[in-house]
C-alpha cells in the first residue's frame, strides 16, 4: 500500500514538472521542430539555467537554417554569453551567404567581437562605399596643395571603397584611409610642376594616390578614387617671396642702424680723444711760462731774445691775418718773476 502511494506521488511529481517544462518551453520546441531546426528540452532547460535567452537562439537557428545555414545550438549559445549579438551575425551570415562571400560563424563571431557590425560590414563588401576626403564632419571642405610654381590647388576626393572581411579584424579603419588620401592628394599635386597640370589632367591625382596602394592593413579595399572638384587657391609662392623680402629688409635696417650706432659711437670716442688730447696742450703749453722762468733764472735766456719771440709771435698772427687764415690761438705767455 505504501509502495503504490509513493508511485502515485513520483507520477504526479514528474507529471507536474513535465506540464511546468512544457509550459515554459512547449510552444518554443515546436516553433523550432515545426521550421526544422529541432532543439531538444535539454538545451533549452540548459539555457534557462545557464540565463540565456532562448528565444533569441531559437529564432537565430530557425532564421539560418531557413537560409539553408547550419547554425550548432552550442556555438550560438557561446557566442550569447560572450556578450556577441547572435541575431545580427546571423544576420550577416545569411546576407554573405547570398552574396557568395565566404564567411564562418567562427569568423563572423570574432568581428562581431571586435565591436566591428559584421552585418555592416557585409553590406558594404555586396554595396560598396563612398567616402568624402575630407570628411565634411571635420570641418574641413578641400585638401590643400602647393604646385612647383607656387600656387595653392584645393581638391575634394571621393574614395569608393569595400570590407575586406579578412583585414575586418584588426584592420584600420576609414579615418586611416581618409588620411592617406589626403597625404597622397597632397604629394600628387606638390609633384606637379604647375597648377595648370593639375586642372587639364585631374586624373593624374587619383591614379598617383592608388598606384601607392594606401589600402593595406585597412579594413577596406579601395576600388577607385575620383577627384570631385579642383580649384586654384592663393599664390603662396609670392607671398613667400614677400614675406621673406620683408624680412631681408627688416634684417639689412637692423644691420644698417647697427652700423649707425657703431659710426656714432666712434665719433664719440674721437671726440672724446680730440678733448682729451686738447687737455693734453693746454697741460703742455703751461708749462711753457715755467720753462721760460727757469730759463731766465739760469741765464740761457735774455730779455732781448724773449722780446724777439714776442715780436715773431706778433708777425706771425699779422700775417696770417692779412692773408686770411684761420686765426691762431696765441701762445700764452706771462712775464716770468725774477
Amino acid at each position: 500500500m505504501n509502495l503504490y502511494f509513493v508511485v502515485v506521488a513520483l507520477a504526479t511529481l514528474f507529471g507536474i514538472v513535465m506540464f511546468v517544462i512544457v509550459m515554459n518551453f512547449g510552444l518554443l520546441w515546436l516553433r523550432a521542430m515545426a521550421s526544422g531546426a529541432s532543439v531538444s528540452f535539454a538545451s533549452l532547460i540548459g539555457m534557462k539555467l545557464r540565463r540565456v535567452n532562448a528565444n533569441a537562439i531559437v529564432n537565430a537557428r530557425i532564421m539560418g537554417v531557413k537560409a539553408g545555414l547550419k547554425l550548432d545550438v552550442d556555438k550560438l549559445e557561446a557566442h550569447y554569453l560572450a556578450q556577441g549579438n547572435v541575431p545580427r551575425v546571423v544576420t550577416a551570415m545569411i546576407a554573405a551567404n547570398k552574396a557568395s562571400i565566404p564567411l564562418t560563424f567562427e569568423r563572423a563571431a570574432a568581428i562581431d567581437l571586435a565591436g566591428r557590425d559584421v552585418l555592416d560590414a557585409v553590406q558594404t563588401s555586396v554595396n560598396p562605399k563612398v567616402i568624402d576626403c575630407p570628411d565634411p564632419a571635420k570641418g574641413k571642405r578641400t585638401i590643400d596643395g602647393i604646385a612647383v610654381n607656387g600656387i595653392q590647388v584645393r581638391a575634394r576626393a571621393r574614395v569608393t571603397v569595400r570590407s575586406n572581411i579578412d583585414r575586418l579584424v584588426g584592420g584600420a579603419t576609414e579615418e586611416t584611409i581618409i588620411a592617406r588620401v589626403g597625404e597622397g592628394i597632397v604629394s600628387a599635386i606638390g609633384s606637379a610642376d604647375s597648377h595648370k597640370q593639375v586642372l587639364e589632367h585631374p586624373d593624374l591625382i587619383s591614379k598617383k594616390v592608388l598606384a601607392k596602394g594606401l589600402d593595406a592593413g585597412t579594413a577596406f579595399e579601395i576600388l577607385s578614387i575620383d577627384i570631385a572638384d579642383v580649384d586654384v587657391g592663393d599664390n603662396i609662392g609670392a607671398r613667400l617671396q614677400a614675406d621673406q623680402a620683408e624680412a631681408d629688409m627688416r634684417v639689412a635696417r637692423a644691420k644698417a642702424e647697427e652700423r649707425r650706432a657703431m659710426a656714432v659711437a666712434q665719433e664719440q670716442e674721437m671726440m672724446a680723444a680730440i678733448k682729451e688730447n686738447r687737455a693734453k696742450v693746454v697741460l703742455a703749453e703751461a708749462e711753457v711760462p715755467k720753462a721760460m722762468a727757469e730759463a731766465f733764472r739760469s741765464g740761457n735766456l735774455g730779455i732781448m731774445d724773449y722780446y724777439r719771440m714776442k715780436n715773431l709771435v706778433s708777425d706771425t698772427e699779422m700775417r696770417t691775418s692779412i692773408a686770411g687764415g684761420s686765426q691762431v690761438d696765441s701762445m700764452s705767455t706771462t712775464e716770468p718773476k725774477t
